[in-house]
């Protein structure tokens, strides 16, 4: 791990983590849970791999904590939101994109990039509060803007036919 990162790491146990602690998360960094009577609130930061930025996701899982698609049972005190699908996370970050741009950057030789960046990320624990309160409306990683979120069941008629059309779709660009 490099020198910033390093740094930016200490710059959030320091000004962020004692906040999301407030609020009563639990975990150690960069993965923090929440155990409420009906939900389990998740909240991690996700380090851009080229370095010099981050983003903040969030999720909720069940209270008796979240089976994965290979049927692997996490309990709450260990679940994390990468555990869950990109379809049941979403994104906090302080500008608009997908591109890392938008992602929290700490770059630059200004001397308190770490803890200015740390400082600006505060409110959005703010937003992440009221968005965990209406969570099942909130855009996820894997849905594009203004798309509904996906329904729980599916038909078998109706995914053959998504199948189907994805398929031609693939093909169409080797034509």
């Amino acid at each position: 791990m490099s020198d910033a990162r390093d740094q930016m790491n200490r710059a959030l146990k320091d000004i962020v983590v004692p906040v999301l602690r407030d609020r009563g998360f639990t975990g150690s960094f960069p993965h923090f849970r929440r155990c409420r009577q009906d939900r389990i609130d998740l909240f991690t930061f996700q380090f851009d791999k080229y370095g010099g930025g981050f983003v903040i996701e969030i999720g909720q899982c069940q209270p008796e904590g979240f089976t994965t698609h290979s049927g692997k049972q996490i309990p709450p005190s260990k679940v994390r939101a990468w555990d869950l699908g990109l379809k049941q996370r979403s994104r906090i970050q302080p500008g608009a994109g997908s591109g890392r741009d938008s992602w929290f950057r700490f770059e630059g030789t200004a001397a308190d990039i770490f803890t200015r960046t740390a400082t600006s990320v505060v409110p959005f624990v703010e937003q992440a509060e009221r968005i965990f309160d209406d969570f099942e409306q909130v855009q996820k990683i894997g849905q594009r803007p203004n798309q509904s979120p996906e329904p729980t069941a599916v038909s078998a008629v109706s995914s053959a036919s998504r199948s189907k059309g994805f398929v031609r779709r693939w093909l169409s660009f080797f034509r």
